[in-house]
């Protein structure tokens, strides 16, 4: 009896890994499935991305490729990430469907808003990095080259550096989300860290110098951007700290 009973107890758990690992299954084939589509335009892809720096090349210059397998591998990556990239709102729902049946219906009403956002903010990022940051920090890196250089940047290290922008911005677009979460499960006052505001904006300019390249133009980019989502989640965290109190109070109210 006792070992039906751990057996019993044993089960929940093992249908729930196997429903893990068929999400995540599930995940990579659509990653694998997009990529396969997206690898014949690699090429074509990556021109476009290297477009905001190619523009301020002079005539007779062009990117080069200082490793030898460079012109394979570097398209080849550009379209895993990019693949990674376009199946995030599909990785997120399998995520949301794996969490979903052990949450409250208080708690379903706030998640669903909570990735949808934050798939936006993320895409959000990436496009604010490529249309208005990029532009600008390779204009000032091509006019601040003296004269007698030649800039023919390298393709492999040209992606690792729009990758890395990419990345910041995408997750410094997150700052709201994880304001009003963190206001929602009250472990965080939004009043309180309304009063440390000359903290945080010294703190996103920090984050600017660590996060970006080592130019003035990308941290200030990254840093008043980060400040501004930081005042939406500000506000966005105090309405939900009212709303967690007046129900908190109502719920008083009935007891």
């Amino acid at each position: 009896m006792k070992k039906v009973d751990v057996e019993f107890e044993k089960q929940p758990l093992i249908s729930h890994l196997i429903e893990l690992r068929n999400r995540i299954l599930l995940t990579l084939i659509v990653i694998f499935a997009v990529f396969l589509v997206i690898i014949p335009f690699s090429g074509t892809l990556y021109l476009y991305i290297s477009e905001p720096i190619r523009v301020l090349l002079a005539d007779d210059i062009t990117m080069i490729a200082t490793e030898v397998a460079s012109p394979f591998l570097t398209p080849f990556k550009l379209a895993l990430i990019a693949s990674i990239f376009l199946t995030m709102p599909h990785s997120l729902y399998q995520t949301w469907a794996f969490l979903a049946p052990g949450l409250y219906k208080r708690e379903k009403k706030i998640v669903i808003p909570l990735f949808i956002t934050s798939v936006i903010l993320f895409y959000a990022g990436i496009a604010f990095a490529f249309f208005v940051v990029f532009p600008l920090v390779f204009s000032f890196f091509s006019n601040i080259a003296p004269s007698e250089i030649s800039v023919m940047p390298d393709i492999k290290s040209y992606l690792d550096f729009v990758l890395k922008l990419f990345f910041a911005f995408g997750i410094s677009f997150q700052i709201p989300i994880a304001i009003v979460i963190l206001s929602w499960m009250n472990a965080l006052d939004p009043y309180k860290l309304s009063s440390k505001r000359p903290y945080v904006v010294i703190l996103c300019f920090i984050l600017g110098m660590f996060l970006t390249p080592p130019d003035v133009i990308s941290q200030i980019l990254l840093a008043v951007p980060t400040w501004l989502l930081f005042e939406l989640g500000l506000l966005l965290g105090k309405l939900i700290s009212k709303k967690n109190q007046s129900n908190n109070a109502a719920e008083m109210a009935e007891e």
